[in-house]
């Protein structure tokens, strides 16, 4: 008999069947989706990663996320899987929501308005001053601010919203302080605040841990609010992502000689919101309303997989490159069935053949 979707066995096999080789959020979904649970898709994955190329693929070590889950647990936080009551709503509507999160606080914030404030590291001392008293006002309006407790803006914005609470998204895991002269302010939003950690108890911060922390921030946020930002920063690929999930886009503008400015006046240009106070923020998010995050819950709708025999699989790995490709152009010209092409595009993931775009595109690894 199956184990329960809530049981412990079933959230550790799900932790299990996230850490195992190659297996992404999307992937996760697919075959959670195809084989009804956790359990049964780990007892599937070496044959699927076979079929792929791979064989000798790695499951993740039973013992070693037992482990993982207990040290979660005795650093005072806690397992959410996608599904859960707990799970944040409006992170769950993304293309690729995290299947578990690592929280450390209170996770109902995560269930109010939210709005995501981003910004320089190095940003201006009249920059900083903004963000704290915007992040205040916000708070006083019961609206949650969401960022990355990262230096300069980030920080401002959390100990401006600490009143109202405030969830920071962290790029290492949920044990990670980082920047080390933030661990005042982590301490304060554990007990007044929400910290959310993507990646595995132990982790430090990487640089390629950082893109995928700005797409929880906006993810996780009605709209995202960019203070001051340097062309090409990390706070502009939180706008794109932003963008790109349908979250509203907002930016304050700036002197048009201060490179810090540069980045916000583009958005702007380019058809952000231009913000001024709090209540062009509150204005802008109206539409994501109680309603929406009652809601609130995964949109992902995993195609039926079915078997590919060794023609499919031909038709459809032929099509593919180091190019990012839509997944419904590979439907249409390889005239094969799109449960069909999904599956291909799972075996060939697990195998570590493939990689996973943002808009349901895909590449060769």
């Amino acid at each position: 008999m199956a184990d329960r979707p809530g049981s412990d066995v079933e959230r550790i096999a799900k932790l299990r069947l996230l850490r195992s080789e190659n297996v992404g959020p999307v992937s996760y979904r697919h075959l959670t989706a195809r084989y009804g649970s956790a359990s049964a898709a780990l007892e599937a994955l070496p044959e699927l990663a076979e079929r792929g190329g791979r064989r000798n693929f790695r499951i993740a070590n039973l013992v070693a996320v037992q482990r993982e889950m207990e040290a979660v647990e005795a650093a005072g936080a806690r397992f959410v899987f996608l599904g859960e009551a707990n799970y944040p709503p409006l992170l769950a509507e993304i293309e690729d929501a995290p299947p578990a999160l690592a929280m450390r606080g209170d996770p109902a914030l995560a269930h109010r308005r939210t709005i995501g404030i981003v910004g320089a590291r190095n940003a201006s001392a009249a920059a900083i001053r903004f963000a704290r008293g915007l992040a205040t006002d916000l708070a006083a309006a019961d609206i949650v601010v969401v960022s990355g407790l990262a230096r300069g803006i980030d920080a401002a914005a959390h100990a401006g919203a600490l009143s109202g609470g405030t969830i920071g998204v962290i790029a290492g895991g949920i044990d990670n302080i980082y920047p080390p002269e933030n661990a005042e302010l982590y301490a304060a939003l554990y007990e007044r605040g929400l910290v959310i950690a993507e990646q595995p108890f132990g982790t430090e911060p990487q640089a390629r841990h950082f893109p995928r922390r700005n797409r929880l921030i906006s993810g996780l946020s009605a709209g995202i609010v960019v203070v001051e930002a340097a062309p090409r920063s990390g706070s502009l690929i939180t706008a794109r992502f932003a963008g790109e999930q349908g979250r509203e886009v907002m930016a304050v503008p700036g002197f048009p000689l201060d490179p810090r400015a540069q980045g916000c006046n583009q958005l702007i240009r380019d058809g952000a919101t231009l913000v001024q106070s709090a209540a062009d923020i509150a204005e802008t998010i109206a539409p994501f309303g109680a309603a929406r995050l009652a809601a609130g819950g995964s949109r992902f709708s995993a195609p039926p997989l079915t078997d590919a025999d060794d023609s499919a699989r031909d038709a459809v790995t032929a099509l593919l490159s180091l190019t990012p490709v839509a997944i419904d152009e590979l439907v249409r010209l390889s005239g094969e069935p799109p449960a069909v092409v999904q599956t291909v595009l799972l075996e060939l993931e697990l195998a570590g053949r493939l990689v996973r775009h943002a808009g349901a595109r895909v590449a060769l690894a």
